[in-house]
């Protein structure tokens, strides 16, 4: 084997993305709202407004209208999904699956495999690789892969500004079938406590002066510098790159540093208007690179979960992409199904408000 190929992660049947989709919930929170509960005031804020999820949305609703997206771009009967595994950090459940719900929402059969997947934010990027590795070794044709979240973030806490809804789906198999080919994956990760939440506490807690440099910066660039490096690429040949966007700073900071033009990166910089959606925030914005994508551009994507470690995807867009991408709405549509709530409808509609 080639030294230089050992790091990635490359099944041994050529795989892609057959179908994807995206959901995003319509109401939107802004951020000046939450500064001035908080502080008094409408000053700076990091983003413009987030997504937050209705009464009768979840991580389970999230993903099954993403993932009926997904289907419908893949043109494939769900009887032939040999596997539904969703990730986040926000399953409704302690004890009971996210991803048997939606398999059985979308038609799935009941021979299939099935399971939640954890890992912060990047959860659902480590569903795409377990598909990877599924589909890849012929063990099944398709397996539907989910990044979802709904996110919370502690009353008058700084993640209460940017922690948002949203998720994404996307079908992997063959890539002969592709609209994207998945040429090559790369994973990694350390022990880096920037971010977590014990069993029964309500909202999670975030290490300060961990989550930038030695979390998020060290961990997507040492994906990012990793794939270019295995495969002999630079920036300059990707049409467009895609980070995780905790906040709408940290992905241009990093996306520079590593040589990535404003113009490579803004199409998937979905961050200032959604928020930031978790498991779902990379896939997302992939999803909306894709809806403008065209035959032979190339796609970088690099998660991030905290805890820490992030997942790094060279892709390739194929000439199917064209007549597909239109079967779904786009992620764009759902971003422009906008309704403003005040921080009072936010607070009920997130549980915020307990009456014993």
């Amino acid at each position: 084997m080639n030294e230089k190929e050992d790091l990635l992660l490359k099944p041994a049947r050529a795989v892609g993305i057959i179908g994807y989709g995206a959901y995003i919930p319509q109401y939107r929170l802004p951020a000046s709202e939450v500064l001035r509960i908080w502080s008094g005031d409408e000053g700076g804020v990091p983003v413009k407004e987030k997504a937050v999820p209705g009464l009768d949305e979840d991580t389970i609703t999230i993903s099954i209208e993403a993932s009926r997206n997904a289907l419908a771009r893949a043109g494939i009967d769900p009887l032939e999904l040999r596997a539904v595994w969703v990730g986040s950090e926000s399953h409704p459940y302690a004890v009971k699956p996210s991803s048997t719900v939606v398999a059985e929402a979308v038609g799935a059969p009941e021979h299939i495999q099935a399971a939640d997947l954890e890992f912060a934010c990047k959860a659902g990027t480590e569903a795409i690789v377990a598909a990877m590795g599924l589909v890849g070794s012929g063990m099944g044709k398709y397996a539907l892969a989910i990044g979802a979240d709904t996110a919370q973030g502690k009353p008058g806490d700084a993640l209460e500004f940017t922690a948002a809804a949203g998720g994404a789906a996307f079908v992997i198999g063959p890539a002969e079938n592709a609209l994207a080919a998945i040429n090559a994956a790369y994973s990694y990760v350390t022990d880096t406590p920037d971010f977590w939440r014990r069993q029964n506490q309500v909202y999670p807690e975030h290490g300060q002066r961990f989550t930038g440099e030695p979390a998020y910066f060290k961990h997507v660039t040492a994906a990012a510098q990793t794939m270019l490096s295995q495969l002999g690429t630079a920036a300059a040949d990707y049409t467009y790159a895609v980070f995780h966007q905790p906040n709408a700073k940290f992905p241009q900071r990093v996306a520079k540093e590593l040589g990535f033009s404003k113009e490579q990166i803004q199409a998937g910089l979905l961050a200032p208007v959604i928020g930031n959606t978790y498991a779902g925030s990379s896939l997302v914005g992939l999803t909306a690179v894709l809806d403008i994508a065209r035959s032979g551009d190339r796609i970088l994507v690099v998660s991030y979960g905290s805890g820490a470690g992030s997942d790094a995807f060279d892709i390739t867009v194929t000439d199917l992409i064209e007549e597909r991408c239109k079967k779904a709405p786009s992620t764009q549509q759902y971003i422009k199904r906008c309704i403003e709530i005040d921080y009072a409808t936010y607070a009920r509609y997130r549980g915020n408000i307990v009456m014993k």
